[in-house]
């Protein structure tokens, strides 16, 4: 348990204080989460999209975030207000190592390309019968141009040139592994990221969903789980779709 809660900060911090790429201003997706609402003796509301956030904060693509009325049972969802700046015009043809820096980019943290509008929220579920849970990540970009087409080029790029990252982050013999795995068809596009961490003889997973619909990225990212605790992955990311598809114009 507690590698699992130190390696959900190190996700924080290899986008933040550990650097990034490209940006000094580069965060964890999303960086700080608001919950507004209340809970119920039977079910907790929903959190109320909050108007106004930082740089980036879309109040109308928040709109079409998982909601407590769109996630399956034992789940909780806060919206985030501020959204971090991603990798822009960083391509996988750029001579860098595959260092502890790119880290950010191979597990879908951050991509290249900028977008137009964000949204994001943490998902959370407290619910197993092991006392372990699951915490992760939902995240929407729009984009103005073919941005989303070509962010998951990239990041298939990136993750076929660096599919093995030591991680400083862990001390001696800590390494992330990652690879595009099989996983569910959805929308113009979709990708499974499989992330792995390793610490000795301690393992962490933090696999990704990517889907493209037309010029968004709808993304489900779980944060430091145990290894085979991304059942609820495929799941999340398939409600995440439905919200966004049936919400907005």
């Amino acid at each position: 348990m507690v590698l699992r809660w130190s390696v959900a900060v190190v996700s924080v911090c290899m986008v933040t204080a550990c650097g990034s790429p490209t940006a000094d201003t580069a965060g964890e997706i999303p960086s700080t989460a608001q919950a507004t609402g209340s809970a119920t003796a039977t079910k907790p509301a929903s959190p109320t999209v909050p108007a106004t956030g930082g740089p980036g904060y879309s109040a109308t693509l928040s709109a079409r975030l998982l909601t407590m009325d769109s996630v399956p049972a034992g789940f909780t969802v806060e919206i985030a207000t501020v959204m971090s700046a991603d990798a822009g015009d960083r391509r996988p043809s750029v001579d860098v190592s595959c260092s502890h820096s790119m880290i950010p980019l191979l597990s879908a943290t951050r991509l290249t390309g900028t977008p137009s509008a964000m949204a994001a929220a943490t998902l959370s579920y407290d619910a197993d019968p092991v006392g372990w849970g699951w915490v992760g990540n939902e995240v929407l970009r729009t984009y103005t141009d073919d941005g989303a087409r070509r962010a998951m080029a990239d990041l298939r790029a990136f993750i076929g040139r660096c599919p093995t990252v030591a991680s400083s982050g862990q001390g001696a013999g800590g390494s992330y592994r990652f690879s595009v795995a099989p996983g569910p068809r959805l929308g113009d596009d979709s990708i499974h990221v499989r992330c792995s961490s390793t610490s000795g003889s301690d393992a962490l997973e933090c696999d990704s969903v990517l889907i493209r619909i037309g010029t968004t990225l709808v993304i489900v990212q779980e944060l430091g789980n145990r290894p085979g605790g991304d059942e609820h992955l495929t799941q999340l990311a398939e409600a995440a779709l439905r919200k966004y598809q049936t919400t907005g114009s």
